[in-house]
């Protein structure tokens, strides 16, 4: 009899991803690609979207309580919170919460642009309160104080990404005077970086590189969270999924108990969501 191993990888991960609404879906769909095996729960909180109009206390407390909620039905083996402005408050409290489950977070990818930037102009398009928030601001300090950097807080466009998932409806005015602001020239040089720090924002890439005045690259945080997740997976003893693994079907819950109109179906369904 051939002898087993002492300590066997497990198979089948269970995630949990958070979002105050559609942008995390950006995240979910590369996790998914990079673990096919998983059982993901997408957890949007839209009764309160968007997430910048909240106090900080607040938005901590309602996130933690969120958590206490859905952790326990969803038996996650890692939880990702795929919002930025989210991530930048509530994860320490989560993981004093929750000690024994590792959660990934969203932050801005400033460090990377730093790194792709030829010219030294980078750009961070973000929510408000990300640009507001010091872990912002330290970001930069840290990794790109040799670069010329522009935050720019929109304080529209998650939301015009939102409509744009659930009807199609999207007007390009608005949202080239929403990136407007990321395109600088400066001393013959031209911002040649934009970091995307909403996760609804790579929802939009498409209308974003057809209504820029010139080509930049647009840098999206989701294929690094996956890798992030994947990593994790590993450590806690799970194989690596194989190529041809079928995709588990998971499911979506929206905290305002609605049921998706037939187009957001299909989004959550070409994800491997079922719809509520």
């Amino acid at each position: 009899m051939t002898a087993q191993p002492a300590n066997p990888l497990k198979h089948t991960p269970s995630l949990l991803v958070f979002d105050s609404g559609l942008g995390g879906l950006t995240v979910q769909r590369e996790i998914l690609r990079a673990r096919p095996d998983a059982r993901i729960t997408y957890l949007a909180d839209d009764s309160v979207f968007p997430y910048g109009r909240l106090a900080a206390d607040v938005l901590v407390a309602r996130v933690n309580a969120l958590m206490d909620s859905h952790i326990p039905a969803a038996q996650p083996d890692v939880v990702v919170i795929a919002c930025n402005t989210a991530s930048t408050l509530v994860l320490p409290h989560l993981r004093a919460r929750f000690p024994d489950i590792p959660f990934v977070g969203t932050v801005p990818a400033i460090k990377p642009a730093a790194e792709h930037s030829r010219t030294g102009l980078i750009s961070v398009l973000a929510t408000p309160g990300t640009v507001a928030r010091d872990y912002t601001r330290g970001l930069v300090d840290s990794f790109a104080n040799h670069c010329r950097v522009q935050l720019v807080g929109s304080s529209s466009l998650a939301s015009i990404a939102e409509t744009f998932m659930q009807h199609g409806d999207l007007d390009d005015a608005d949202v080239a005077r929403e990136i407007a602001p990321c395109f600088v020239e400066e001393n013959g040089r031209r911002t040649d970086v934009i970091v995307l720090a909403c996760t609804h924002y790579p929802l939009l890439i498409d209308a974003f590189k057809r209504l820029a005045p010139w080509p930049v690259e647009w840098i999206d945080p989701a294929p690094a969270i996956a890798r992030r997740v994947n990593h994790l997976l590993r450590e806690r003893g799970f194989a690596d999924a194989m190529p041809d693994t079928a995709t588990q079907p998971g499911k979506a819950i929206f905290t305002s108990g609605r049921t998706p109109n037939a187009a957001l179906t299909h989004v959550l369904a070409e994800r491997g969501l079922l719809a509520p």
